[in-house]
């Protein structure tokens, strides 16, 4: 079965959601926070469509940080803007948008979505705990069958979207820790951090040399 289709199907979508894009936010303490949105056509990934964003938000606060990722990606999408078969992600309105989250993360969408005045893109919330999808207008969860492909497609985007803020958050932090490591050796300056690490390839090769 089309996992497209049966997405469509069980949510009484009014197209095939053939483009999806997924949001997650990565943060420890509202430091180095990013978020990742990821980008799925015809049911599978689209990497290079995939794009990071370093948080402007300050604090841990991931409703506030879904809000400004969320209107810093779809205030892009105004008609003037959009352009068919275009290479860059942000040319491109998405079929659905799908958010990590109950209801709360949903009506925090939805907000963003009337203020920006888009009204022809389904949104969606996938609650993890029990893998309930919540649609606007509906204050009952669906439930997708355990084992249908339309759930499997559902937590498969949540979970790249997942992965791909976790990576990016990973690296920004060892870069942070690198930086501040070698900031407290006296007479190093940029370019020759740049070569100890080429010459020793990590940190710890740098501190036993």
């Amino acid at each position: 079965d089309n996992p497209l289709l049966m997405l469509k199907a069980y949510l009484n979508l009014k197209k095939l959601p053939y483009r999806i894009e997924a949001f997650d936010i990565s943060n420890i303490s509202g430091i180095h926070a990013v978020a990742s949105m990821v980008v799925f056509e015809d049911g599978k990934p689209n990497k290079s469509m995939y794009r990071k964003f370093k948080m402007q938000t300050l604090g841990p606060n991931d409703f506030a940080m879904m809000k400004e990722v969320l209107t810093r990606r779809y205030s892009y999408v105004t008609d003037e803007n959009l352009k068919e078969n275009s290479t860059e992600s942000l040319d491109i309105k998405p079929d659905l948008v799908l958010i990590d989250g109950g209801k709360g993360q949903l009506a925090m969408a939805v907000e963003v979505f009337n203020e920006l005045e888009i009204k022809d893109v389904a949104l969606l919330g996938l609650a993890k705990k029990f893998e309930e999808v919540y649609i606007p207008g509906r204050s009952d969860p669906i439930i997708l069958p355990r084992k249908s492909s339309a759930l499997r497609l559902l937590q498969y985007v949540r979970d790249e979207s997942h992965r791909f803020a976790i990576t990016y958050h990973r690296t920004l932090r060892k870069n942070a820790f690198l930086k501040s490591e070698l900031d407290e050796i006296p007479g190093v300056g940029p370019k020759r951090k740049q070569a100890l690490m080429l010459h020793f390839g990590s940190l710890d090769a740098i501190k036993d040399a």
